[in-house]
C-alpha cells in the first residue's frame, strides 16, 4: 500500500496518477474536501480508498494502519495559503500533523517524502541553499515548514532518524490539476482564463526594484517535481532537505509571452497592474533554487524545458480546463 497524504490536492493527485501509470493502484489518498472541488482531481485516477485527513489521524493515534505493508508515504498534505494568517491552524496542520506522519513512518521504517517549501527562504537575501544562514521565513506558512525542517534536523543529529526522511522545499510548481487553488494558483492558470475571458493577461507593476513583469522565480513544472520526489524513492539510501526547483529562473514576463504564444497573440495583450499593498514586505521578488545538493546525490532525471511545459499546460487547459483523463 502507499499513503498519499493531500491527494486530492494539486501535487497529490499528480503523484497518484503517476502512480498509475506504474501500475500501482493500491493508494490511500488521505485529504480534506471541504474545498469540494478537489473531487474533480482524483475522479479518474485509481485508488483503494479515501479516508478524509480528521478520521487519518485518528486512526493513526489508534494504531489502525501497524499491520499494513506500506511501502512509502508521500505527505503533501498542508495548508499552502501564504496568506493564511491564522497560526494556530497552521501549525496544527503544517507542523504537528506531518511531525505525527513522521514519527509513524520512522516506527516503522516506512519511507518519509514529505513537501517543505521555497518559502523557507523568505526574501533570498543570502542565497538559496539548504542552509540555515539563508532562512527565514515572511510569514507563517514559511515558518511552520521551517519549523518542521529544524525538527528533523535535530532528530538526525540526535541519531534518531533510522529510515528514508526527504523533505522537499518546492520553489514557484505550476501544472495540471492546480483549479482549486484559487488566489493561489499559478500565473500560468491565471493568465489562461484571463485571455479567455477577455482577451489581456495581466501582471504586477514594478515593486521593489524589479520592472513591471521583471519579478523572476524559479518555475517548476509539476511533473518535474514528481519526478525528483520519485527518484528518491528509488533511492531509499537517501535522506536530507533538498530544493526542488529547476536551478534557473524566469521574469513573470517569459510566462506571459508563453501563454501569449499559445494564443497567438502580441505582446500587447499584457497588462501592468498596480503591486497590491496587502503583499508588500511579504512577497518573494526573486527565487532561484540552488540545486547542487540535489545533483551532487545523484538526481539525472532533469526538468522540462519552461517554453514546452507551458504549451503542453495550455494545451490541456484548452481540452479538459487543466485535468488530466482517465488514467489507465
Amino acid at each position: 500500500m502507499i499513503i498519499v497524504t493531500g491527494g486530492a490536492g494539486f501535487i497529490g493527485s499528480n503523484i497518484v496518477r503517476a502512480l498509475n501509470e506504474r501500475g500501482r493502484s493500491d493508494i490511500l489518498v488521505v485529504d480534506n474536501l471541504t474545498k469540494m472541488e478537489k473531487f474533480k482531481n482524483i475522479q479518474n485516477l485509481q485508488v483503494m480508498d479515501y479516508i478524509d485527513k480528521y478520521a487519518f489521524r485518528n486512526n493513526l493515534l489508534t494504531g489502525k494502519y501497524d499491520k499494513n505493508d506500506i511501502d512509502v508515504v508521500f505527505h503533501e498534505g498542508a495548508c499552502s495559503d501564504t496568506m493564511e494568517y491564522n497560526g494556530k491552524y497552521m501549525m496544527d496542520n503544517n507542523f504537528e500533523y506531518t511531525k505525527m506522519m513522521l514519527h509513524f513512518c520512522q516506527n516503522k521504517k516506512i519511507p518519509f517524502l514529505y513537501a517543505s517549501s521555497a518559502a523557507t527562504y523568505g526574501m533570498g537575501t543570502n542565497g538559496f541553499r539548504e542552509e540555515r544562514e539563508c532562512e527565514g521565513a515572511l510569514n507563517v506558512y514559511g515558518f511552520s515548514k521551517l519549523f518542521f525542517d529544524n525538527y528533523v534536523r535535530q532528530l538526525n543529529v540526535a541519531g534518531k532518524i533510522t529510515s528514508q526522511v526527504v523533505g522537499l522545499r518546492y520553489f514557484n510548481v505550476y501544472g495540471p490539476q492546480e483549479n482549486h487553488k484559487g488566489k493561489m494558483n499559478s500565473l500560468v492558470f491565471q493568465m489562461w482564463n484571463q485571455y479567455k475571458a477577455d482577451g489581456k493577461v495581466r501582471l504586477f507593476g514594478e515593486y521593489g526594484g524589479y520592472g513591471a513583469g521583471e519579478h523572476t522565480r524559479d518555475f517548476i513544472y509539476v511533473k518535474d517535481v514528481v519526478k525528483v520526489n520519485f527518484w528518491f524513492w528509488e533511492h531509499k539510501n537517501k535522506s536530507g532537505i533538498y530544493n526542488c526547483g529547476t536551478g534557473e529562473a524566469h521574469q513573470f514576463n517569459v510566462l506571459a509571452k508563453g501563454v501569449l504564444k499559445h494564443f497567438k497573440a502580441s505582446m500587447d495583450k499584457l497588462e501592468y497592474v498596480p503591486f497590491p499593498e496587502v503583499l508588500k514586505g511579504k512577497y518573494q521578488c526573486y527565487t532561484q533554487a540552488d540545486t547542487k545538493k540535489l545533483l551532487a546525490a545523484g538526481y539525472d532525471g532533469g526538468f522540462t524545458p519552461i517554453e514546452d511545459a507551458i504549451e503542453e499546460y495550455c494545451q490541456l487547459l484548452d481540452k479538459t480546463g487543466g485535468y488530466y483523463e482517465y488514467a489507465k
